[in-house]
């Protein structure tokens, strides 16, 4: 008896160690200026090793193409897995499902770009804004515009359930205004663009941000009246789920996080602004007239090398909107625009032979590429080689020394955007040992290239 006496008491004693011990980790917040983890999900996903953000399928938040993860929101957070030296899992349930996959602990924090509203904020915590955005009415461009709140008496308007844009609508709804709301279940915004594209529906409501990227890839369709103000968009974690929200918020707020979503905007949003309508619609136009002609040589060609037969069938709209007659003002000719001498030393006799004026421009490009060995990001990498297709490679290598002398990174495109139209300033180019150059061309050459091949990537029959 007084054996099993002292057992209970030394285990009694041992549990009670043990849960003081872990009460001290609980209540403990930081420790040498990191979070310490505590017992919620922050402490779950280091056990596991892996996090899980909750997403919607689009062109924003995330998409798959050629196997890799691609969108804003999902690049963003594989920075914040990385940050926590975790690994990522994407969840995608759908949208009307992503709160519910969140409250069961089937994820870890939601990444779709989500506006902060008050409806939301009752079953959710959100993270400080790291961007803000402005709902649009969206309506294809043979429909009559809308000027004010009070025009949208009378209209139909199709938009997602649970939504910011089904609050706003139902808000415009009970002030007055005679508007038909009609909802749909998990059905992207995208979709909902494209249907008012093709004309399968009069109005839908989007982003700001949504809105310009799909203008992109349907140019017939208007961004018309603004329906809110500025709205900020944020993650979401659990109600009561305080390390994760702290540790998301010190991610946000870091001076690497800044440069890091200054580089995703770039990489998604930059030159949306720059709408050139007839020029998107003949390129969407001929993308179903012009390029199934070459598509086949086009990919070959491009596999022959590991480039992507996109972004080549980008360059080749670029030069010649498929056209293997084109002629430019300087005598290039064919569908790569291939010199002279380039032809030559590629070894073709006809540069209007769509075949090896292709065959030509692409070896040509590839050999661009592999000159730029001193530049380690691929991607990089084919961009300055697409420059030197456009102005030359020495006119590249000038502009990296100037990048250079001013202590700028001359590996990055996004240093020649600022330092190549330089060429076009005597006290800089008289330095230089190519000399003068029309700097600006290269980078809206570059810039239409990859607008391009955006649209191509997300063409599903392309």
């Amino acid at each position: 008896m007084f054996k099993k006496t002292i057992f209970i008491l030394f285990v009694s004693g041992f549990m009670l160690v043990l849960c003081l011990e872990l009460a001290f980790i609980c209540v403990q917040k930081k420790k040498n200026g990191n979070l310490f983890l505590g017992g919620t999900t922050l402490y779950k996903v280091k056990k596991a090793k892996t996090i899980r953000m909750i997403t919607s399928v689009n062109a924003n938040s995330y998409y798959i193409y050629q196997g890799t993860p691609m969108g804003f929101e999902y690049e963003l957070a594989k920075a914040f897995a990385d940050y926590l030296n975790l690994d990522l899992e994407v969840v995608t349930p759908g949208w009307n499902a992503m709160t519910r996959f969140l409250e069961q602990g089937w994820g870890d924090f939601i990444a779709a770009g989500l506006t902060i509203t008050d409806d939301r904020k009752k079953v959710i915590t959100f993270s400080d804004p790291y961007m803000t955005v402005q709902q649009k009415l969206i309506h294809h461009k043979l429909i009559f515009g809308v000027k004010s709140i009070d025009a949208l008496a009378g209209k139909t308007i199709h938009v997602r359930r649970g939504t910011s844009y089904h609050a706003k609508l139902e808000q415009i709804k009970q002030s007055g205004v005679d508007i038909t709301i009609v909802l749909h279940d998990n059905t992207p915004t995208d979709e909902l663009i494209r249907m008012v594209a093709d004309r399968q529906i009069k109005y839908t409501v989007a982003d700001s941000n949504i809105a310009l990227l799909n203008r992109r890839y349907y140019p017939d369709i208007v961004i018309g009246l603004d329906l809110e103000q500025e709205q900020p968009l944020a993650w979401a974690v659990k109600s009561k789920d305080p390390t994760l929200l702290a540790a998301m918020n010190q991610f946000l707020a870091s001076p690497e996080t800044k440069k890091i979503q200054k580089r995703l905007h770039k990489k998604y949003y930059s030159n949306l602004d720059a709408f050139d309508y007839f020029d998107l619609k003949k390129f969407h136009e001929r993308i179903e007239t012009r390029l199934p002609r070459y598509k086949d040589t086009i990919e070959r060609e491009a596999l022959k090398y590991g480039f992507d037969w996109r972004m080549i069938a980008a360059v080749v709209y670029q030069e010649s909107h498929f056209n293997p007659w084109a002629r430019s003002r300087t005598g290039v000719r064919g569908l790569m625009q291939v010199t002279m001498d380039t032809a030559k030393e590629m070894g073709i006799s006809n540069r209007l032979n769509p075949e090896q004026s292709l065959k030509a421009g692409i070896q040509y490009l590839d050999k661009l590429y592999q000159r730029f060995d001193d530049i380690h990001d691929p991607h990089q990498r084919l961009l300055f080689a697409l420059g030197s297709y456009n102005i030359g490679y020495g006119h590249i290598r000038d502009a990296q020394l100037i990048a250079q002398g001013k202590g700028w990174d001359k590996t990055r495109w996004h240093t020649m955007e600022k330092t190549l139209p330089l060429l076009t300033k005597k006290r800089y180019y008289q330095t230089t040992q190519y000399g003068y150059a029309r700097g600006r061309e290269p980078v809206h050459y570059v810039k239409q290239i990859l607008t391009y091949y955006d649209i191509l990537k997300q063409k599903p029959r392309a």
